[in-house]
């Protein structure tokens, strides 16, 4: 790879306004939604048509074994592939944009690097994931860069049960596919990855830039908590005899949302869910249950978030003699982007003359996986009113072709 300007690339604004609007048919709610669930008719019709754009993009498919679409342009050298894409799945419902412009993305980039220089010295993939929101199954997650990177476990397709009831392997059987052959979906031919996504919040927005590159994704820990009191009469008993676990609740929630906010960004804490027994106005409650979203991109600042929290738990439900305690629902790891990879498509980018900053993701993704086989980096296309998992969702065809441009000019730079 030699540290050389990244020559031009051109991205049709209307293949991309064409590709975006076509593939949201296939799922569509409404004026702009789109609910497309993992193996469903609406998935089936989307990626049959990503096929026949790979197809008319010149480029190789294949189809692996929980679904994935993959379209290849080979290189002229052997060695491990340079790989781009994201996921075809939605939220129920959720946007034309998120995972579905990444896979359209690679696609395009494909797609304009064929034209425009021919073969490549290195063999580059675009791919269409068949999943990654848990929006049929919700312990699903990932389950095409689960695959590929090796992860899914022998009893899972039977054990990864829907929201209706059906087990994700009967799902797979459904439209072809046989769940006794996940593990053929492994890979261990990919050296990097790239994915591009819409931020899905409002920095891009504020900073007035189209597009970012991704330093790191955050690390995510989910909990579900539960504080006991004693239920009681609201107005008979006095306040210093309670033992009330929405009191406790209330000092824990703002303080663990304080805690983030004091370390600053990216920390955030979210408090998502709350239930509280019996629920009356008249009765001081028995238990709350309550879940929290902890997050941070950097593993040292992520443990300290995570010790804040539990400490600040157990010390207010032991101040207020309550009973406490929590279970870790998911513990994903944070993900470093590779600092080539960044430092490359930081210089492509200036080359293309598109303004980027760098910043770290606060959601999960695809690439969290995929960094267990590969060298990972991501793109991110402003988003409007840094909105997503809605309707709503919207890039403008222009901050999405600056994205292209970048991800084709960072394949370009790796693989040609």
């Amino acid at each position: 790879m030699q540290n050389t300007a990244s020559p031009l690339i051109e991205i049709s604004p209307e293949l991309v306004e064409r590709y975006v609007l076509e593939l949201a048919s296939y799922g569509a709610v409404q004026a702009t939604g789109v609910s497309r669930t993992v193996y469903s008719p609406e998935w089936v019709g989307a990626t049959e048509r990503y096929v026949e754009w790979c197809t008319e993009a010149g480029l190789e498919v294949n189809r692996d074994a929980v679904g994935n679409v993959w379209g290849k342009l080979k290189g002229r050298e052997p060695g491990k592939s340079i790989v781009s894409g994201s996921h075809i799945d939605s939220q129920t419902p959720g946007g034309r944009y998120d995972g579905a412009l990444g896979a359209v993305a690679a696609l395009i980039a494909l797609r304009a690097l064929r034209e425009q220089f021919g073969a490549p010295k290195r063999t580059i993939e675009a791919v269409a994931f068949c999943e990654e929101e848990s929006s049929r199954f919700p312990s699903a997650n990932y389950w095409g860069s689960r695959a590929i990177t090796g992860r899914i476990a022998p009893d899972d397709p039977d054990r990864v049960i829907g929201f209706s009831g059906e087990s994700i392997a009967e799902a797979m059987r459904d439209v072809g596919l046989d769940p006794a052959r996940i593990a053929e979906a492994s890979r261990d031919d990919i050296e990097h990855f790239i994915e591009l996504h819409i931020e899905q919040g409002p920095i891009l927005e504020q900073a007035g830039l189209p597009v970012a590159i991704v330093s790191a994704i955050t690390g995510i820990r989910h909990y579900r908590a539960e504080i006991r009191g004693t239920q009681n009469h609201a107005g008979a008993f006095p306040m210093d005899l309670r033992r009330d676990p929405l009191a406790g609740f209330a000092e824990i929630a703002s303080g663990l949302i304080n805690t983030a906010h004091r370390m600053g960004r990216p920390a955030v804490t979210t408090i998502g869910r709350v239930i509280v027994e019996p629920n009356y106005p008249g009765i001081i409650p028995s238990r709350v249950e309550f879940t929290i979203d902890a997050r941070h991109p950097d593993p040292e600042a992520r443990r300290r978030l995570y010790a804040a929290h539990e400490n600040l738990m157990t010390e207010v439900a032991s101040r207020r003699g309550l009973d406490i305690h929590w279970e870790t629902m998911l513990d994903h790891e944070p993900a470093p982007s590779n600092l080539e990879i960044v430092s490359v498509l930081e210089r492509v980018a200036r080359d293309q003359g598109v303004p980027t900053m760098l910043m770290a993701s606060g959601a999960g993704h695809d690439s969290q996986q995929m960094a267990a086989i590969a060298k990972v980096a991501m793109i991110f296309v402003r988003s409007k009113d840094g909105r997503s998992h809605t309707p709503d969702e919207f890039s403008s065809v222009e901050d999405i072709v600056a994205g292209i441009r970048v991800l084709a000019a960072g394949l370009h730079a790796l693989a040609y």
